[in-house]
């Protein structure tokens, strides 16, 4: 979830035998679908990634408000990569979606050939903007400079801190109110997502969907699941959203998470002092740490980095394990050469300084899809209670989402989540993950009886699959090629365990160089993959 947190279901249907299938003529006869409702009318895309994978792009008009199908319309941003595979072997469309609530999806109609064994060829991969995002139209936003520098420091220790972050917070809310429609902020929920997912499906003219979520994907996943379990053929989850603490408890159980995670890593900088030069224990690196949290609050580094910014950046060492190398080269010319400007430049590849949409999406589903606590003496209790388990992030996280307290649009009620009608699905999940804590998936896996449940103990990445784990990878491609899952085991429990990918080896420090370009390739965010 893009903070992390980054649509769904009422009655189950019988399932159809084609579910189970392995065989492609099933796949064609469950996907020799009824008349499209809507269509797509594709042409040239325009990003290169997409370009170069011979993607198509086009729009989907659906309903602003489902409600009333015949009034206004939002258009949706969509991409495809058709299958590579003969007709005779095809699979069906393999909708997808990168989390947030936020994140883009266009990309992920080029995910397909990561999936070993050629067993994405089988499928038209299919991204979309969901409504709001991106380049489905309108796209919202509210205040783009709201993440810029100069920002109050995240821990209220005064009074004056409180009261100032509560005004901004505010204040977000309302330029949110003013800077789009009433209309469209109503209907940003989860559930509308998902109605938009079976909209794609039918104009695509299939009578089943396989669908692969991250982060706040799943959700998506689980909501379409108990709405529409008929329309599942396969489904991938990958880490996982606990639907029991949509979305306030879901935040405070995060925070615990990422800071635990963060002493993880401050340990690997300790075992490569020779390297990083931060501290031989982790115990001396976190002193170190905190030391420029204290120095930045009172003199921020160049005159923009405070412990805002620092606090930004090192995060994302507690969401993948892939961005240890650049961060710890960051942190050690930060801490050792003074140089704050590799830190700016990461702090706005990180942060999307200059761009709320990101952000405006995120708080619109949350804000809206259940009704946080209105009582601020509520929220902060909870939150100082957090912070004496987890210091570094707790308010970073809480003010991040505080506008939820002014938001300008009617909360609904939390979907009910029961996969019983959900034939397939399979689950992957590393066990230390912060953004989505293990007990998600879990708690979705005893909701899904016919899911199965892959777990890397120790592993600390977030929403990262196919990556390159033969043991996890090849899982993926026996599914997706065969609808094979693990046996189902007996309990809470995973179904199966591998090893995490090791923890990464850093490079000599000459050449551990904060490749920006790099940073571009994950989204980063509270659920987000």
């Amino acid at each position: 979830m893009r903070r992390t947190v980054f649509a769904v279901v009422a009655a189950a249907a019988v399932a159809s035998a084609l579910v189970a299938a392995p065989a492609a003529n099933a796949a064609n006869a469950a996907n020799a679908a009824p008349a499209k409702e809507a269509s797509i009318a594709w042409g040239a895309c325009t990003d290169p990634t997409l370009v170069a994978a011979g993607a198509e792009c086009g729009f989907l008009g659906v309903p602003l408000d489902y409600r009333k199908p015949a009034g206004e319309q939002v258009q949706l941003a969509v991409s495809r990569v058709k299958h590579k595979v003969a007709d005779a072997q095809y699979q069906g469309v393999m909708l997808t979606n990168p989390g947030g609530p936020g994140g883009s999806g266009l990309l992920l109609a080029t995910r397909g050939p990561r999936v070993p064994n050629h067993a994405g060829d089988a499928y038209d991969w299919v991204g979309f903007d969901p409504r709001g995002v991106g380049s489905s139209k309108p796209a919202l936003s509210c205040d783009p400079n709201y993440m810029d520098y100069n920002r109050p420091q995240y821990v209220p220790f005064t009074p004056q801190l409180e009261k100032t972050w509560l005004d901004r917070s505010k204040g977000y809310a309302e330029a949110c109110a003013k800077n789009n429609s009433k209309a469209l902020l109503e209907n940003m929920k989860t559930t509308d997502t998902v109605q938009d997912m079976d909209s794609i499906r039918k104009a695509l003219g299939q009578k089943q969907l396989n669908f692969y979520g991250y982060s706040y994907g799943t959700y998506l996943g689980q909501v379409y699941g108990s709405l529409y379990p008929q329309n599942v053929r396969r489904m991938v989850l990958d880490s996982t959203v606990d639907p029991r603490g949509v979305w306030y408890g879901d935040n405070l159980n995060q925070d615990v998470a990422f800071d635990k995670n963060i002493l993880i890593w401050f340990g690997w900088l300790a075992q490569h002092d020779d390297v990083y030069h931060l501290g031989k224990t982790q115990s001396a690196v976190q002193r170190v740490v905190n030391e420029q949290l204290l120095k930045a609050q009172f003199t921020p580094a160049g005159g923009v980095i405070g412990p805002d910014e620092i606090l930004d950046v090192i995060q994302q060492a507690s969401y993948y394990q892939l961005r240890w190398t650049l961060l710890g080269d960051a942190l050690s010319r930060f801490v050792n050469n003074g140089d704050w400007q590799n830190w700016k430049t990461l702090f706005e590849a990180f942060g999307g300084r200059g761009d709320d949409n990101g952000y405006a999406v995120y708080l619109a589903v949350q804000c809206t899809d259940v009704q946080w606590p209105q009582s601020w003496n509520q929220w902060k209790r909870d939150n100082w209670r957090t912070f004496t388990k987890a210091p570094y992030f707790t308010w970073q996280n809480a003010w991040f989402n505080a506008p939820c307290l002014y938001w300008p649009a009617k909360a609904g009620k939390p979907a009910k989540i029961d996969g019983r009608g959900v034939q397939s699905v399979l689950m992957i999940d590393e066990t230390l993950d912060a953004a989505t804590p293990f007990e998600g998936s879990l708690e979705v896996r005893s909701r899904f009886p016919g899911a199965s449940l892959i777990s890397e103990p120790g592993g600390t990445s977030h929403a990262i699959t196919p990556r390159g784990n033969a043991c996890v990878d090849t899982k993926i491609a026996d599914y997706l090629a065969t609808g094979a899952l693990p046996a189902r085991k007996p309990g809470r429990t995973a179904d199966v365990e591998c090893a995490p990918l090791p923890q990464p080896t850093p490079p000599a420090p000459t050449a551990a160089k904060a490749d920006v370009a790099a940073t571009q390739g994950l989204v980063a965010g509270r659920f987000t993959g």
